[in-house]
């Protein structure tokens, strides 16, 4: 999966395996968390639309322990009346380190009626220690390089949940992410941007406005040096509404929006279970 990958928008599977990453989110609740244990599950839907039209969907879930997590998550896109149809699947495992998590493995595949890949990253010691791309990446143009020190301090794109997760700034928007998708090393930059209401089918008794925040994407290596990368690492339009769930200590995404050179993207928040332990559980539907 790439996050990087979306906001280019090199083709509809690219598009949709950045927009499930970003669709799983869930930013830290800026309250009060060293005594507190991680949420135990978090199950989560998405509805993904591009130009007005609904195209497809992305399901997320969250498994957290005393010392381990396990975050998976599954896309469907269907574009053209069905004549492309795409499906991607995500994994990652790893440890909680000073309530703090450390990627063990992570893994990406995709199938469409066009072609069909995998990704798969190893970590130890705070460092990538082995990349695996199935077809191998292939270009003609230009790549910023990847040296050593790229892939040391870095976490896979559904580990990155895990750290805004865990943010006890007071702005839960006051953060930035050092991110490593098996291709390309990059950074996304989170600050404030305002507030926005949220609409719900039925109250779910938790705070009815979401923090929105403005993203950049910060390319460091591994990207192409063309005018869809230049074109995203200028655009200051990439935002996040997060939702703050107080009771179970975090922030959930709500709405994301993308502007890309191909058109508009967002993901909208459908249905959001938290299971926290020894506390009741708390569901939204949007």
């Amino acid at each position: 999966m790439t996050l990087k990958c979306a906001f280019v928008a090199r083709g509809s599977s690219c598009l949709l395996a950045g927009l499930a990453s970003l669709a799983g989110l869930v930013a830290g609740s800026g309250v009060r968390v060293a005594a507190e244990s991680w949420t135990a599950n978090v199950r989560a839907l998405y509805e993904i639309n591009f130009n007005g039209f609904t195209v497809g969907s992305f399901e997320f879930q969250s498994q957290a322990e005393s010392q381990s997590y396990t975050l998976t998550g599954n896309a469907h896109l269907s574009v053209l009346l069905g004549a492309f149809s795409w499906a991607g699947s995500t994994r990652s495992f790893g440890m909680i380190v000073n309530q703090a998590p450390k990627p063990a493995s992570f893994s990406f595949d995709f199938k469409s009626n066009l072609r069909a890949g995998s990704t798969k990253i190893g970590f130890s010691d705070d460092a990538v220690t082995n990349i695996m791309n199935v077809p191998p990446m292939v270009t003609s143009a230009p790549i910023i390089p990847l040296r050593e020190h790229h892939l040391k301090g870095v976490v896979d794109p559904l580990s990155a949940i895990m750290m805004l997760s865990r943010n006890t700034a007071a702005d839960p928007c006051d953060r930035r992410i050092a991110i490593f998708d098996g291709k390309e090393r990059f950074d996304l930059l989170f600050s404030r941007k305002g507030q926005m209401r949220v609409t719900e089918q039925a109250p779910s008794g938790q705070p009815g406005v979401a923090h929105v925040c403005r993203v950049r994407y910060l390319p460091i290596a591994g990207h192409k040096i063309d005018g869809d990368t230049k074109f995203m690492a200028a655009n200051d339009a990439i935002e996040v509404a997060l939702r703050p769930v107080p009771s179970a200590n975090v922030f959930v995404p709500y709405q994301i929006s993308i502007p890309t050179m191909a058109g508009s993207a967002t993901i909208v928040s459908k249905r959001v279970e938290i299971v926290s332990p020894g506390k009741p559980q708390i569901a939204m539907l949007y």
